[in-house]
């Protein structure tokens, strides 16, 4: 997702600048990606965080990461993030949440 010309770490003012929170947010993974933590440019096998793909409608797929190991709902599932934020790194975005859940 590209970025609007902004600077910061994250925050959840910069998740509302992107994600519209009145629209249906769906899953797209099926299983979570394991972020491996990387030492002098070698992976030491330590997982750091974990990250899964998302929709809205309007918007390119995005991914949201996970510092934990969070329960991933089914594909196509209706979700809601607890605590979703943001960052601006040059012209990307990276999202980040706490945990997540399956919208009844």
């Amino acid at each position: 997702m590209k970025a609007h010309n902004r600077k910061g770490g994250y925050s959840a003012i910069t998740a509302n600048e992107y994600i519209d929170n009145k629209q249906a947010i769906f899953c797209l993974s099926t299983e979570l990606e394991p972020q491996i933590k990387f030492e002098n440019g070698q992976p030491t096998g330590e997982i750091i965080a974990y990250k899964a793909w998302f929709s809205q409608k309007g918007l390119p797929p995005f991914q949201v990461k996970f510092e934990s190991d969070v329960s991933l709902p089914s594909y196509m599932d209706m979700v809601e993030f607890d605590m979703l934020e943001a960052c601006q790194i040059n012209y990307n975005v990276y999202f980040q949440a706490q945990d997540i859940k399956e919208v009844k």
